[in-house]
């Protein structure tokens, strides 16, 4: 049965990736990670566009489970199994995204900017590890880099253990087609090759951790983003904890002096156990800034104050494990009475 779990985001780059200075971060050096890696980006457009039926049955047996996933799934091409010259699928889907102008510049971008896999690679097996040392029965990952036509696949799973990556989402902030996509610009901080690692990680936690809005308050759905911040601290504590917020520095910086009035806010506004999905919503989704704060403010604020709310939460439970504390079902007033929170 499939199972996937996509996350919207974009890029990174192991030299350009600095430590978080967490200094609690526990000794990995020990655990063993062997990830294998396909690049289906290349395969694909190494295909003879001239004789696709042929050459989509030899890639099957490269890819045998996901090819199909990725043509009809993720690309949208219903081409069902069907390789055929009559195939509308191949003839039209598949063969204009290999030969039309327009996608043939993305992938030669993403040559451009990843001719191998070697970095990226580098930096997921340090994040393998932290992972592995929290949660020792987790396999080691397929990881499937691909290209999607600037879809939006940054991350995704695909089974038990394989990761797909979209690295046309990766090539920077300043790419100038992800606007001509509709890409807000507030976005593009996951644009870029620091947001790889995090993207990959997110999407492993939300496989079985999803994001759930329907019939929730808001302080639930803050502290879900926190449990899921919290996570991502701890499998990647070397990378930078504006990063993996998504905030800009001088948006962190803001959070941090700001702490006490953000939640002020939201108390003030009766804010924390409103269901009112469009009224909340905006507080847990990236965005420009956070509705009726400063424009300083991030737009997924929620994130920050989840994050600080779990982070309480755990100094007052140290009996607990993350793996616990992933499980823990979410009582959000218990949770906030238990975490002892006083922002200052």
């Amino acid at each position: 049965m499939r199972h996937i779990v996509t996350i919207l985001i974009l890029t990174l780059g192991i030299s350009f990736i600095t430590a978080c200075g967490d200094t609690s971060a526990p000794d990995v050096s020990n655990i063993t990670v062997n990830i294998t890696t396909q690049r289906l980006d290349k395969d694909l457009y190494a295909l003879d566009t001239n004789n696709l039926p042929a050459e989509l049955v030899k890639l099957k047996s490269k890819y045998p489970e996901f090819l199909d996933f990725y043509l009809d799934d993720i690309m949208g091409f219903s081409i069902n199994g069907d390789y055929s010259d009559t195939s509308m699928g191949v003839q039209k889907g598949l063969a204009t995204f290999l030969t039309h102008k327009d996608y043939r510049g993305v992938f030669d971008t993403v040559q451009a900017h990843y001719p191998d896999e070697k970095v990226v690679n580098e930096v997921l097996i340090k994040g393998f590890k932290y992972l592995k040392h929290y949660f020792p029965g987790y396999k080691d990952p397929h990881i499937i880099y691909l290209v999607t036509g600037l879809n939006n696949y940054g991350a995704l799973t695909y089974g038990a253990n394989t990761i797909g990556i979209g690295l046309d989402m990766f090539l920077g902030a300043d790419y100038p087609f992800y606007k001509s996509v509709g890409i807000p610009e507030y976005f593009s901080r996951q644009l870029t090759k620091e947001y790889i690692p995090v993207a990959v990680m997110r999407t492993v936690y939300r496989q079985t951790n999803p994001f759930e809005v329907d019939g929730k308050p808001l302080l639930d759905m803050m502290i879900q983003s926190g449990k899921e911040m919290y996570f991502l601290t701890k499998v990647l504590p070397f990378v930078d904890a504006h990063t993996l917020l998504a905030y800009s520095p001088e948006q962190l910086a803001w959070c941090k002096e700001n702490e006490a009035m953000v939640y002020d806010f939201f108390v003030k506004q009766e804010l924390l156990y409103e269901k009112n999905l469009q009224k909340v919503v905006r507080y847990v989704m990236d965005g420009p800034s956070a509705t009726g704060m400063p424009g300083e403010s991030p737009g997924n604020i929620g994130a920050w104050t989840g994050l600080r709310i779990v982070q309480a939460y755990m100094e007052h439970h140290p009996e607990l494990s993350l793996k616990e504390l992933m499980e823990e079902p979410i009582d959000a007033q218990r949770f906030l009475l238990e975490s002892k929170y006083k922002p200052k």
